[in-house]
């Protein structure tokens, strides 16, 4: 039977063999600490600020590092220079240890980010004692109350169900930030966003995301590959594998995608005001006009599944469609949130895009860029569930269009408003470019992501 330790209000540990909690109920949480939930760059932020608000606070992290989630795509560069990728609560702590900024004009890799910037934030004397790995929460609900209880709701500490080794703990926190992000969940390959069990069954031939194609050359060397996606993402992964076919003349590559037509994934190329961006849109249109990649839109998938090979079932104009000959996918379809650990909070979540409802208005990709969402706090994130925020990636939900900067200022905000500064939880601090900083990619300079 897994045993059940609970963390008390004075910092001792006492354990059951039931899952039960202690039904003493804690009228008091000012002395409770503030539970963030991911120790990636919104969460570790996060921390920095509750560091500079002197609050107590608790970081965990479901990986067996910090930024865990990161370090999996850590071969990308990040489209955004170091100068929006630091934030400044951060970057106050750092300065006063000593720590050596990395040149701000330059594009970080996943591994540079947490290398250069958060692996030393999470070493500060104010923020190691604080963080737990392999820390994996299942589960968030108030004390003694599920969703249903009313009464005293909002007086009740949070509980925090965590696993941890053949353990299962539960912490008590006065808040909770949840900037688990989205990635690791991603969209299936299907049009209508339907996991079906015939895409489960080819895992062993499809990877979601971007693959560090260089160190697995035999897996796509020569075979015919269909990358599914009309992103940043799926461009990136074409490059990379332009680089492979490069000295693998026999590689195929098919780009499936549902915009109308290719040039609406080429972007503003040349005339493009950020330099980066635009050398994507040229390069992916370079290899599209030689013929190197094969383009196939608008095509809606249907199903996808393995006989001989595997077959793309959709629709083209239309008309049904089976494309044959696969034998590796990569589907670069965006993610979705995981609000599992959340049901039993009272959420108010967008039924379209599953982001925080009051802020899915200011970032639906149907209008929105990523340069064109305003920025957005505390009270445009709040829940019903007073003192719960879902911040960083998966505050937007399926949207695309977050930044990493705009997720630092939701967190600045929100730990104002919880140290009772309601003033600069009000306040707007972010400082982007006229253009945005969306996200692009630029293989040979590196492989880039949002």
């Amino acid at each position: 039977m897994k045993t059940l330790k609970i963390i008390n209000q004075n910092g001792s540990c006492s354990t059951t063999n039931a899952i039960e909690v202690q039904e003493t109920v804690n009228n008091s949480n000012k002395n409770l600490p503030i539970a963030i939930i991911g120790a990636g760059p919104i969460g570790l932020a996060a921390a920095a600020h509750l560091v500079e608000q002197k609050q107590a606070f608790l970081l965990l992290e479901a990986g067996n590092e910090i930024a865990h989630n990161i370090r999996t795509w850590g071969h990308v560069t990040l489209f955004s220079p170091w100068q929006y990728n630091i934030n400044k609560a951060a970057r106050a702590l750092l300065d006063a240890s000593g720590w050596e900024e990395p040149n701000l004009d330059k594009l970080p890799t996943g591994h540079e980010l947490i290398d250069l910037y958060l692996k030393p934030l999470s070493e500060l004397v104010q923020i190691k004692p604080h963080i737990q790995l392999n820390a994996k929460v299942v589960g968030i609900s108030r004390q003694l109350n599920d969703k249903m209880k009313t009464k005293n709701r909002a007086d009740q500490s949070f509980i925090i169900y965590i696993e941890q080794e053949n353990d299962i703990r539960v912490i008590e926190a006065r808040a909770v930030i949840d900037a688990t992000g989205t990635w690791g969940n991603p969209n299936p390959a299907n049009s209508t966003g339907v996991w079906l069990q015939n895409e489960k069954a080819l895992a062993d031939h499809t990877e979601y995301g971007i693959p560090e194609i260089n160190t697995n050359t035999k897996r796509y060397a020569n075979k015919k590959i269909a990358v599914i996606g009309g992103g940043h993402s799926a461009i990136n992964t074409l490059l990379a594998l332009a680089e492979l076919q490069r000295e693998n003349p026999s590689t195929k590559l098919v780009w499936i995608m549902r915009k109308g037509t290719v040039e609406e994934a080429y972007g503003g190329e040349e005339k493009d005001a950020l330099a980066a961006r635009g050398a994507l849109g040229v390069r992916i249109h370079e290899l599209v006009d030689t013929g190197k990649v094969e383009v196939i839109t608008p095509f809606y998938i249907s199903q996808v599944k393995k006989e001989e090979n595997i077959h793309i079932v959709g629709t083209i104009n239309g008309e049904q469609k089976v494309l044959t000959g696969f034998e590796e996918l990569i589907v670069n379809a965006g993610n979705r949130p995981d609000l599992s650990i959340n049901s039993e909070l009272r959420l108010s979540i967008d039924s379209a895009t599953e982001s925080v409802q009051a802020l899915a208005p200011l970032i639906d990709p149907n209008e929105h860029s990523c340069g064109t969402v305003r920025a957005h706090g505390e009270e445009i994130l709040r829940q019903p569930e007073k003192d719960f925020y879902i911040v960083g990636a998966k505050s937007y939900g399926r949207a695309p269009t977050f930044l990493m900067a705009t997720g630092y200022e939701q967190v600045r905000s929100i730990t104002a408003y919880l140290s009772g500064d309601e003033e600069a939880s009000k306040r707007v601090e972010l400082e982007l470019p006229e253009t945005g900083v969306c996200s692009i990619n630029l293989v040979n300079q590196s492989n880039t992501c949002c």
